[in-house]
């Protein structure tokens, strides 16, 4: 389903709406869509409470009255999904849906694609893909890493040529988070290997349910599998699904890439719970059981105690970073560069959490009772602290390395000049490659 469909009537639409009648009309709103049982555990006990009565899949199920709202992007056109809302506005509207838990069901298509679209796509192609996003009618995935470029990504070497109207790829991906349950990806290939590497570079949005496409499950240490490799072997892209003009994709990417980082950067960042695990709350909750079970280093610690309450003024400080970073993306601009602050405090901050929540649990933390007949077993039984353990090894790699942003924030907040490249200016096919 992809024609556009009108934002819902039951809440005010444009940039006039003030933000005490939007609130007003979100609440009768939530009081018409939003199911009794959700509603009163929100108003109880937030989002915790809401997942303990809500299930996945019935809040799947219910999502097309939220998308069909306006309220998932409520700063965007009308044409677009959206109600056109002021920042203001839509902030204030925030504050009242947070308690609920509604969750945004295609972060990565809001996230990264979306940026992209507003700063580089057609009116077509806006018209085309931002509803569906919105209404998570179409899912997406990112198709940027490659096994010999990661860091570096210019560096790719997946090629599209040219066939007429439509371009054909070649090569592998990898990392591709969800690429299983993925309608279209957002593609980097190289067009012209002859230029310097960050020319040469397309940005396509490649359909994934076609011959040619190839997707391969990674699991990683903690037993997911949300992790992808992906192999194009002849698949096809309408030059309509070109964004931005012919080898100028590195350009178009910046605004992926930025979204990307906010994604990744934990609590306030509005994107997908990817870098959680605990929050320094909990804590909090596990030194509480240390001391009411007798055992020393718990809340009663004053050393425990100052070492939970440095972290919590962390994550406050994370929250506010990142919600000055979503303003702009709530005013459909890209994050921009700054979005890299908060990608390298959030990540080392989570693993320092996730660290501290181990270090709580204690012997629970080394051995748990269950089954390890089977590898789904194990990880079953596996306490949720030390799965987040386990996850927050990637933090400091996902959405671009920590060294990568630091020169990000070297190079484009504080103004300091480039590394020195030997090889820079050279044609792509000339670069060494491992």
């Amino acid at each position: 389903m992809t024609e556009q469909q009108p934002a819902s009537t039951e809440v005010p639409v444009g940039p006039d709406v003030r933000p005490d009648l939007a609130v007003e009309a979100v609440r009768g709103w939530i009081e018409a869509h939003v199911p009794r049982p959700w509603r009163e555990a929100g108003e109880r006990g937030g989002a915790r409470a809401v997942r303990v009565v809500r299930s996945p899949e019935e809040y799947q199920a219910w999502y097309p009255v939220f998308g069909a709202s306006g309220l998932v992007a409520p700063t965007w056109d009308v044409e677009h999904g959206g109600l056109g809302w002021r920042r203001p506005v839509a902030a204030a509207v925030e504050k009242v849906l947070r308690r609920y838990h509604l969750p945004r069901l295609n972060p990565l298509g809001l996230n990264l694609v979306a940026p992209a679209l507003f700063a580089h796509g057609t009116p077509e192609q806006r018209r085309r893909f931002l509803g569906p996003i919105v209404r998570a009618e179409e899912f997406w995935c990112q198709l940027f890493s490659e096994p010999g470029s990661g860091s570096d990504l210019a560096s790719l070497s997946t090629r599209a040529e040219r066939d007429g109207d439509t371009w054909v790829v070649t090569g592998q991906k990898v990392w591709t988070t969800w690429a299983d349950r993925a309608d279209f990806g957002v593609l980097l290939a190289r067009t012209d290997p002859d230029l310097p590497k960050h020319q040469g570079i397309g940005y396509f949005l490649m359909e994934m349910r076609q011959p040619g496409v190839e997707v391969r499950p990674l699991p990683h240490i903690g037993g997911e599998t949300e992790f992808f490799e992906v192999f194009f072997d002849g698949a096809r892209v309408p030059d309509g699904h070109r964004v931005g003009e012919v080898g100028a994709g590195w350009r178009v990417a910046q605004a992926t890439l930025s979204g990307e980082r906010q994604m990744a950067s934990g609590s306030g960042s509005g994107g997908v719970d990817r870098i959680g695990g605990v929050s320094a709350s909990h804590l909090v909750r596990l030194a509480r059981r240390r001391s009411a079970a007798g055992l020393p280093g718990g809340w009663d610690d004053p050393v425990t105690r100052e070492h939970i309450v440095w972290l919590w003024c962390e994550e406050q400080a994370r929250t506010w970073t990142n919600q000055r970073v979503r303003d702009r993306l709530a005013g459909n601009l890209p994050p921009g560069p700054e979005s890299s602050i908060g990608k390298v405090h959030g990540s080392e901050l989570n693993q320092r959490v996730q660290e501290m929540a181990a270090d709580l649990l204690g012997e629970d933390a080394m051995a748990w009772r269950g089954s390890a007949s089977t590898p789904a077993e194990y990880w079953d039984g596996m306490p949720a602290e030390i799965r987040g353990l386990l996850r927050s090894r990637a933090n400091t790699i996902e959405g671009g390395t920590t060294e990568v942003n630091k020169n990000v924030i070297a190079e484009r907040v504080l103004g300091l000049p480039k590394d020195f490249d030997p090889y820079r200016g050279r044609p792509w096919r000339e670069l060494p490659r491992s």
